[in-house]
């Protein structure tokens, strides 16, 4: 398991109170129960995250801010990434536009998959990047592969991790995530990458399932709300700057720093 900062805030503050026992007499076990105690109250847990038995089968037994965590679609569904109807089904064309890309932007597709959306984008930023990120080595496969086939130069494939998408710092002016953010193992230091990546102006669009509406023919826990996305983006300093609900099924939010 990675170091993580938080627990470096713990052993400081077990420090601080364990030093003047330190060098007198063993903790009993109720001095120890009253230090844990107050460790807490000092160092409280902020991430948002909770473990309990899913609520969902569909879901993982972990929760962020109250909503539980989707299992990740692997590659062996790719083929519904490429379906022949999700033009239509999902107004992609109508997303592409809303979007308004300039020509220089560098624009990061957040579990790109197969690239149904990286190699549409690529086009509109002519004299930008692509910048491709997926977990899976058999989807970065498949993403080169198109690549070289139409030649698409300013694609970058990207490999990334649960809880880091390994993109450059303040170097992205779009960030694209499309029915990915709810399958995020870690969302909340997933959020916080992202955000560092982002240009000045930068923005992030975040495009699920609405929630709100239950003629989506779309499994619940692959969902999400206005309300709940605000809450978690919020968590990490990005605040919703427009709400676009032309999509047929989908929530188009844009946030920013």
């Amino acid at each position: 398991m990675p170091f993580h900062p938080k627990s470096l805030l713990l052993v400081s503050a077990a420090g601080l109170l364990l030093g003047p026992l330190a060098c007198t007499q063993p903790l009993t076990e109720s001095t120890a129960a009253q230090l844990t105690e107050a460790r807490r109250q000092i160092v409280p847990d902020t991430s948002g995250y909770e473990r309990r038995p899913p609520q969902d089968l569909n879901g993982i037994g972990k929760y962020y801010l109250g909503r539980q965590i989707a299992h990740v679609m692997g590659h062996e569904g790719a083929s519904w990434l490429e379906r022949a109807d999700r033009q239509q089904e999902e107004g992609t064309d109508i997303l592409l536009r809303e979007l308004k890309l300039k020509p220089t932007d560098v624009v990061a597709d957040i579990g790109a998959g197969t690239g149904f959306f990286t190699f549409r984008i690529s086009p509109l930023v002519p004299r930008g990047r692509v910048l491709a990120v997926d977990i899976q080595p058999e989807m970065l496969t498949a993403l080169r592969e198109t690549k070289d086939r139409i030649r698409a130069n300013n694609v970058v494939p990207v490999r990334g991790t649960t809880d880091n998408p390994n993109l450059p710092a303040k170097g992205v002016d779009v960030v694209l995530i499309v029915d990915a953010y709810h399958e995020f193992d870690h969302p909340r230091e997933m959020m916080r990458a992202i955000r560092n990546s982002l240009a000045p102006a930068g923005r992030v669009a975040l495009v699920e399932y609405r929630a709100e509406d239950a003629e989506v023919p779309i499994k619940r826990i692959h969902k999400m709300s206005i309300a709940q996305a605000r809450r978690e983006m919020a968590a990490l300093g990005l605040r919703l700057t427009d709400s676009i609900e032309s999509l047929p099924q989908q929530h188009l939010l844009i946030f920013q720093r």
